[in-house]
């Protein structure tokens, strides 16, 4: 049943919206025509100025005057073309708005149309049961990991407070065995350098005395 409105209304939608552009195509081809008529009478009006003006020259005031008088004639009924061509623009515009109408509010059904279809595809209780699993997927794969890494065999039987009490045992004996230990090397001294200076100053001293004793004992025996 709900295909076949679709269908009528579908068709309907179709033949509104040709109905419409057909109708838009008309009120061109008409303005088109009133605008050209008009370029015509404009045309017109001022040939009949110019003759008016010829005949002025001429002196002939009766046809100077039937020519206004047509000019004037030709103006009324281009006020009148214009008059048609605004009310085309009008109804021109008022269609265009009304198609502007219907395509949004065929495109707002549209989405309408898809988010139902949505909402019926999504159920809220798949989306709970859905959510329930995965918590339950992430629950197993976490005890499953407490397993893996969990200690297996003969290191699963050690207490791992005992095993902290033990290291801290460790650790106190081999504090007190540092602070116990006696100091078996003495402080090195740094070896005292002397200058060179005094250094060569000493054997040069030497050398002048042994100088003045040989030359004390030539003189002594100069005196003999």
């Amino acid at each position: 049943m709900s295909g076949v409105f679709g269908r009528v209304f579908g068709k309907s939608k179709q033949q509104s919206q040709a109905t419409a552009l057909a109708s838009l195509d008309k009120l061109n081809e008409t303005l088109e025509m009133l605008e050209k008529k008009e370029n015509l009478l404009v045309k017109k009006a001022n040939l009949e100025v110019e003759k008016a003006k010829n005949f002025s020259k001429a002196k002939n005031k009766r046809a100077a005057i039937q020519c206004l008088k047509r000019k004037r004639l030709y103006e009324q009924q281009i006020e009148q073309l214009g008059n048609f061509q605004l009310r085309i623009h009008d109804q021109m515009i008022m269609l265009e708005a009304a198609k502007a109408t219907t395509e949004t509010v065929d495109a707002l059904r549209t989405g309408a149309s898809a988010m139902k279809a949505m909402h019926k595809s999504t159920n809220i209780d798949d989306v709970d049961k859905t959510m329930d699993e995965i918590n339950d997927n992430m629950e197993n794969m976490r005890q499953i990991q407490d397993l893996l890494s969990a200690p297996m065999g003969a290191a699963a039987d050690f207490d791992e407070d005992e095993l902290e009490a033990e290291l801290a045992d460790l650790e106190g004996e081999e504090l007190e065995a540092e602070l116990l230990a006696p100091t078996t090397t003495a402080p090195t001294t740094a070896p005292v350098r002397v200058p060179t200076a005094q250094q060569s100053s000493r054997p040069s001293a030497q050398t002048s005395k042994a100088e003045d004793d040989e030359l004390a004992a030539l003189q002594a025996e100069m005196a003999m």
